[in-house]
């Protein structure tokens, strides 16, 4: 858990605190160069990042596939961006962009009035929470509508509770970087952005699904949750569950939406995922990350995790050194 502050005119600084901190940019000053003047102050609190970052001038960031879930809530001034091949957004004071972990990102124009209150939250960490609270497994991306309304209902509670963490950036900050009050603060910021933006899963997170689960259910899950690697058989999670295999497989088709065993592999593809991306390319290979969770043929490995996530696990683990990040030309 790190806390970082930069104060610099100069732009390939500010490019690298941004890179640190969150992702691999591209930093243009647009107009006014000699107002140029970034204020960065961040902080890691495990899983999420928030920053207060202000530049000055009026400058344009363009990155490649940010890998994480994103939010940024513009004070001042407006805010225009896009991702992939959508549509420009213009993002108000009083609402909030929200990113998704996959297509290239440009903050087209971000003007020297206005400051950013940024938020990274790592994308294992999230469709983990969401996994957890409604006992199934997300079969890709957690799909953010791309705006939020900060002025009323739990939109406007969720933005102070950011607002509350960036005004500690300037003070002494070592109690909120203490784990025993980082972690429910991260679990604060991430169960209320979940709750507070549009998205396929608010419904099922209104009403988790671990009351609604049967004991043995949640027995069976919890047992390839703490060990997926093992090579569980239904007949050995059914005595873990202490019910009849067929009792299993007919509650899972209900509460789960899925077989056992598939419920397995998801795990599996989730934890691999978070060591590839953790990993250096250097001294890991896919094909051990793959075996050590539990996956014994490697071509149907790619096969799952590319239709989970989107990429062959190799593009996951190249990434991490930015050797394949794709940053878009200028005009």
């Amino acid at each position: 858990m790190a806390r970082t502050s930069l104060r610099t005119e100069d732009v390939d600084r500010a490019m690298e605190a941004i890179k640190t901190a969150f992702y691999s940019n591209r930093l243009d000053v647009l107009s006014r160069p000699e107002r140029f003047g970034a204020e960065f102050d961040m902080l890691e609190l495990g899983g999420i990042t928030v920053g207060d970052l202000r530049c000055g001038a009026d400058v344009r960031v363009r990155c490649g596939e940010l890998g994480s879930y994103h939010v940024n809530i513009p004070v001042g001034a407006a805010l225009s961006w896009h991702q992939a091949s959508g549509p420009g957004q213009l993002t108000v004071p009083g609402t909030a962009a929200v990113f998704q972990p996959v297509g290239s990102t440009s903050v087209d124009q971000w003007t020297g009035e206005g400051r950013i209150l940024a938020l990274k939250i790592e994308r294992p960490l999230l469709e983990r929470r969401v996994e957890e609270l409604t006992g199934r497994p997300l079969r890709g991306p957690l799909v953010l509508e791309p705006g939020m309304d900060l002025t009323r209902g739990r939109g406007r509670a969720w933005a102070r509770l950011i607002g509350t963490l960036v005004d500690d950036l300037d003070e002494d900050v070592h109690l909120l970087q203490h784990p025993l009050v980082a972690a429910p603060l991260r679990d604060a910021v991430v169960n209320g952005l979940l709750l507070s933006a549009d998205h396929p899963w608010r419904d099922a997170l209104e009403q988790p699904a671990g009351g609604l689960r049967p004991a043995p259910v949640k027995r069976a899950m919890d047992a390839m949750r703490e060990r997926p690697e093992h090579p569980f058989t239904t007949a050995e999670l059914a005595r873990e569950a202490r019910v009849g295999v067929r009792w299993l497989q007919e509650a899972f088709a209900r509460y789960v939406g899925m077989p056992p065993m598939a419920y397995l592999r998801s795990v599996r593809l989730e934890r691999a995922h978070a060591d590839l991306l953790a990993a250096d390319p250097r001294s890991v290979s896919v094909s051990a990350v793959a075996h050590r969770w539990g996956f014994g043929h490697l071509g149907r490995f790619a096969e799952q995790y590319r239709a989970k996530y989107g990429q062959v696990p190799s593009t996951t683990l190249r990434a991490v050194d930015g050797d394949t990040l794709w940053i878009p030309r200028g005009p």
